[in-house]
């Protein structure tokens, strides 16, 4: 059977997989990065699990698509804070010989609801996965853009409001401060003295006026800065990932309904949830792994 190796890098830990040429994924278990022992290893650790994926095979993979944190292109790992390597080649992360391609995770997730999932019938719309952070895909003529240098799609750190709180990147305001998984929790912990997750603020939004209150912040930081995204670049569509992405119509109609308050003179984009979850990343390297191969358009029909 044709087949490629897929890898979601993540900062902590790893997930793998053959995709066939029909489209079939196999998932294999999980590794961790290991990145407590530095960036090296890291890299040794993909190469090792890369190297074990393929020997499951029936014969040789096509190709390797790899999704990993930070600045990349298709070449070369240009840095990742996360993880802390600098200018790593692809070619360092598998087995001599094989042809690799490398993309930002995100970006390539984004990828794949373009090809798959909530995106397929459209050409342009911004994937939003919100998560431990916030990270977008611009999807721009059936494409991921990450811009000159490899920072499009920072709109986490897009400022919200200019006078607010200081954010981890060091600027103040911004998106990712108020409406992340991980700040939902913080700042109702703050407010309560009370350990939260953002699981547990969604829960108890319509009956804590504290949960209800950073909720409504979060809400009304994404309503601004979807809007403006809407007015720069009129997307067909705005698809709404990660974890907080999974609650569905109780996060996605109240942001509808303050996008269509601050967009006076025209309709916000349809807000749809993805159609991939969590198989978004693998799918997206699966992609990858063929265009390595040499197969630019691999889209078969997946049964989602």
């Amino acid at each position: 059977m044709s087949y490629v190796v897929a890898l979601d890098v993540g900062g902590t830990s790893m997930k793998g997989g053959l995709v066939s040429e029909s489209g079939e994924v196999t998932v294999f278990p999980g590794r961790a990065t290991g990145r407590e022992d530095g960036p090296e290893a890291v890299v040794a650790n993909i190469r090792a699990y890369v190297t074990e994926l393929a020997a499951s095979g029936d014969g040789p993979p096509r190709g390797v698509g790899l999704a990993v944190p930070g600045i990349v292109d298709a070449d070369t790992a240009l840095f990742s804070a996360n993880i802390g390597w600098r200018d790593v080649p692809a070619a360092a992360f598998v087995p001599e010989g094989l042809p690799v391609s490398l993309g930002h995770d995100v970006r390539t997730a984004g990828l794949a609801e373009s090809v798959f999932g909530a995106g397929r019938d459209v050409t342009d719309f911004l994937f939003l996965p919100i998560g431990t952070g916030i990270a977008g895909a611009l999807i721009i003529k059936g494409e991921p853009y990450g811009g000159v240098n490899g920072w499009g799609g920072e709109i986490g750190h897009t400022p919200v409001w200019p006078d607010g709180e200081r954010c981890a990147c060091g600027q103040t305001g911004c998106l990712e401060t108020y409406a992340s998984a991980a700040s939902l929790g913080r700042r109702y912990t703050e407010r309560t003295g009370k350990p939260a997750t953002a699981v547990d603020v969604m829960a108890q939004a319509g009956s804590d006026p504290h949960a209800y209150a950073v909720l409504a912040d979060a809400v009304e930081a994404l309503a601004i800065s979807l809007a403006s995204y809407t007015l720069l670049m009129d997307p067909a569509m705005i698809v709404i990932g990660g974890g907080l992405g999974e609650a569905g119509e109780a996060l996605l109609t109240p942001l509808r309904d303050r996008m269509t308050e601050r967009l006076s003179f025209r309709k916000p984009p349809p807000l749809r949830q993805t159609a991939l979850g969590v198989r978004a990343g693998m799918l997206g390297a699966g992609i990858l792994g063929w265009r390595a191969a040499g197969v630019r358009d691999w889209a078969p029909q997946l049964d989602l």
